[in-house]
């Protein structure tokens, strides 16, 4: 091969990145098995290249007896090791004939006096070897490049991509265009209810990258709460700054998403900065993922404040946490039960995820309920600190119950305490609610301000007009 041609290759390695002498080292292999199949070819042969005339030599090799049947045998035994390897990783059987012929013997090691070298180039090997050039190189490109474009992309995974959808069908995998390399959106990893109409751009997440025969294979989601947590980057300049964080994503993917988020810098709001001006940031990231609700809630480090938030739009009156089990029990009012649940018990689940917590729900009359009967069963433990006496109607007292006592100061409860400790039976005694008794909060209560149900959906919410998002607001149905 003249100088002009090898000048080439390497000019080709350059331009497309490849690592030097790769081209180089490929065409003398391609050029010794192309040498092989010549008439009277060498058993064992090597091709070289000399660097002063640009040229490819062939160089026969002739090693002593001994030596040749022990390098044989190591060679068939890594060849056959090779091949049960593989079938044990496809979980295929192999039927491939290796021959002595085929075998490759490293002689690098055995002793340069032990090893005879000939010069046994074909006269026409020029024109083999140009002839073989273009094919050798074609290909190693094209290896190279499918190499370099699976680093490429093994390093983006979990990272947000755009896309052009190139093929869709309802129950069909989406090929997608990334520009590069078309990626594959399997069934799973899409949402239900979405149609990929072909020719539209869509954002998803590369969750895997492996590696083919026809180049890298990228595996993308729209499931992945990933999706959620770049989107609002991209949307909100805060999070992008490192000003507000996104401490947490629970997502029921094409239905509803939850997010915590934290303020860093004292002034900023966290909730705010995610909604943006008339929900505009907020409305963005809802219509990339085809109208899925967004509820946004403000992170807390105190669990019992950070579940309540949790479950919102739903107003809760009391959290009681267990920090050993991590189980919170949450009593909220009775109208906003079926809201804290949410359709088939879907906010309840999103807020367990967000927080991490086991939450159980109960209404403000089946605690009053249950607290009173423990405390009538003559439970030594007392739930919550609260007044025992129960009000005619059906609650629980929210008074805080003075020390040493089990009732408040108001004076009929104080009645019901001097009684009992008379030994009478008060277990049925209960007394009416007074104007002051309404208006006392209890101390350990710990609210969120939120929406009502509206004809008893749990999923429509009302807003009340310049309630924020802060205060339990569902943020892409203020959007």
């Amino acid at each position: 091969m003249s100088r002009e041609i090898l000048e080439a290759v390497r000019q080709i390695e350059r331009e497309k990145g490849i690592e030097d002498e790769t081209l180089v080292r490929a065409l003398e292999d391609a050029l010794l098995a192309a040498y092989k199949k010549t008439p009277g070819a060498s058993r064992h042969a090597t091709v070289e290249l000399d660097q002063g005339s640009g040229d490819f030599r062939v160089w026969s090799i002739e090693l002593p007896p001994d030596i040749e049947e022990r390098l044989m045998d190591e060679a068939r035994e890594r060849t056959i090791s090779e091949l049960e390897a593989t079938e044990e990783e496809t979980g295929e059987r192999s039927h491939t004939l290796v021959t002595d012929e085929d075998l490759l013997i490293d002689w690098s090691e055995v002793p340069d006096e032990q090893v005879k070298r000939a010069d046994v180039t074909p006269e026409n090997f020029g024109r083999i070897a140009a002839q073989t050039a273009k094919q050798v190189i074609l290909q190693r490109i094209r290896e190279a490049e499918r190499e370099m474009m699976y680093d490429e992309y093994v390093d983006r995974v979990t990272e947000v991509v755009t896309g052009i959808v190139q093929q869709a069908g309802d129950r069909n995998n989406v090929l997608v265009d990334l520009g590069k390399v078309e990626a594959l959106l399997p069934r799973s990893e899409q949402v239900d209810g979405e149609r990929y109409e072909q020719g539209s751009r869509i954002k998803a997440v590369i969750t895997e990258v492996r590696s083919g025969t026809k180049g890298p294979q990228v595996i993308l989601s729209r499931r992945d709460p990933e999706l959620i947590k770049t989107l609002f980057e991209l949307e909100v300049p805060e999070i992008a700054d490192g000003l507000v964080e996104i401490r947490g994503v629970a997502r029921e993917p094409g239905y509803r998403s939850k997010i915590a988020v934290e303020s860093h810098v004292q002034g900023v709001d966290p909730v705010g900065a995610c909604v943006g001006p008339r929900g505009s940031r907020v409305r963005m990231v809802v219509s990339e993922l085809r109208g899925e609700k967004i509820d946004i809630i403000p992170w807390n480090p105190e669990p019992a404040r950070f579940v309540a938030k949790a479950l919102s739009p739903a107003r809760v009156r009391e959290v009681l946490v267990d920090d050993e089990t991590k189980e919170a029990t949450v009593v909220v009012p009775d109208d906003q039960l079926s809201l804290a649940i949410g359709k088939e018990g879907l906010n309840a689940r999103l807020a367990a995820r967000l927080t991490g917590w086991k939450i159980d729900i109960v209404s403000e009359t089946e605690f009053a309920r249950t607290e009173a009967e423990a405390a009538f069963g003559g439970a030594e433990e007392e739930f919550s600190g609260r007044c025992a006496a129960i009000l005619t109607n059906g609650k629980r007292c929210p008074n805080t119950a003075l020390p040493g006592s089990k009732y408040c100061g108001i004076p009929a409860h104080r009645e019901i305490a001097e009684r009992e400790a008379r030994g009478e039976d008060v277990s049925a005694q209960t007394v009416q609610p007074a104007a002051a008794e309404d208006e006392v909060e209890p101390d350990a209560e710990v609210e969120a301000e939120g929406e009502t149900v509206v004809e008893g959906e749990a999923d429509q919410v009302a807003v009340p007009e310049g309630e924020s998002a802060e205060e339990g607001e569902t943020s892409s149905d203020r959007a």
